[in-house]
């Protein structure tokens, strides 16, 4: 920590769905001096005690000595989910700016890194009982997010044993929603064109019941709060899982859009999403869906013993809430955030 001045803080990916939650919330913390949020496109949104600096981790030319020097702590959270019918460019912003960030920390002797690590890190695990931060993380390879989250978890294996004066943080957070994410989540996930209205009840008479559909969600501003304790918390090291309570299922979605669970063949759900998705009518991958129905459920009691971390808004709350922003075509002051209706 900065004596006397307070925590200088630099978020990377600071406009998207979890940044915008992390430098409120830093910037409204008393100990935290000053905020910089990294981001390819500055916004007009500007909270108290924060300034911006455009950079594109993609490029061969982005340049984060400066933005790096003098900083208590790096919250990297930067990261492309588009275009999937094209890895190898996910892959230079996510793989290869990460490792610019990572090299910069190095480079201007931050003291700490926290790193937006996910439960797409993990091997495949059960859907009937919760594992803990021990559990392998090598991913599911067919899925590039899985994949490239995997890479970056045996980069910071070497990061760790070669900078043992960096304290180094990783994040693995389950699916995080929240209302201002909508038109985001809908346009990385769904499609630009897919209507939010059509997540009303009367046009939803039932939801698909796929095998092994089961995973854990939470609040963004829940994980914010999680990477502010970890920023804070000069004890704190390693990974920690996030999730609320309870898992995710076709029952609880169910009873959450008024639709009745009809149970449906995995091969028969992956076809069709395998269809779209070839003719580009879908931007999430199959390769992904096939992800999702392996992803382990998290055991989380490290985050509440270690960060004194406990998440305030349930999983039903938070899909609740995020389903009334994607039928009213929600979202914030920021360019990944920006809202749209459709439909």
């Amino acid at each position: 920590m900065s004596s006397g001045t307070g925590i200088r803080v630099v978020v990377t990916g600071a406009t998207g769905n979890v940044g915008t939650s992390v430098v409120r919330l830093l910037s409204q913390d008393p100990e935290v001096a000053s905020v910089l949020g990294l981001a390819r496109r500055t916004p007009r949104w500007s909270p108290e005690k924060t300034e911006w600096a455009a950079v594109d981790l993609a490029s061969d030319r982005a340049d984060l000595s400066g933005h790096l020097a003098g900083a208590d702590a790096v919250v990297h959270l930067a990261w492309a989910f588009q275009p999937t019918h094209d890895p190898a460019t996910t892959w230079r912003t996510n793989v290869q700016g990460s490792l610019r960030v990572f090299e910069a920390v190095a480079a201007a002797g931050v003291p700490a890194l926290v790193h937006a690590s996910s439960v797409g890190a993990y091997s495949p695990g059960p859907k009937d009982r919760a594992v803990d931060e021990s559990w392998p993380t090598h991913g599911w390879p067919d899925a590039a997010y899985c994949r490239e989250k995997a890479y970056l978890e045996r980069v910071l294996d070497t990061f760790e044993r070669d900078h043992p004066g960096t304290r180094v943080v990783r994040m693995r957070p389950a699916f995080l929603f929240k209302r201002e994410s909508a038109s985001e989540q809908r346009r990385i996930f769904g499609g630009k064109y897919l209507p939010g209205p059509l997540a009303r009840p009367e046009l939803l008479p039932f939801l698909p019941d796929v095998p092994g559909l089961r995973v854990q969600a939470l609040h963004t501003d829940d994980a914010a709060n999680a990477y502010r304790l970890a920023v804070r918390d000069e004890d704190a090291r390693g990974p920690y899982n996030l999730a609320a309570e309870p898992p995710v299922d076709a029952e609880l979605l169910g009873e959450l859009m008024g639709a009745r669970p009809v149970r449906l063949p995995r091969s028969a759900a992956r076809s069709a999403i395998a269809a779209a998705w070839g003719l580009h009518l879908l931007p999430a991958s199959p390769h992904l869906f096939d992800a999702v129905l392996r992803l382990p459920l998290m055991d989380c009691t490290r985050a509440r013993a270690e960060l004194g971390w406990r998440p305030v808004h349930t999983a039903t709350e938070v899909l609740e809430e995020f389903l009334r922003g994607f039928r009213e075509g929600a979202g914030a002051a920021t360019e990944p955030l920006r809202g749209r209706k459709v439909g």
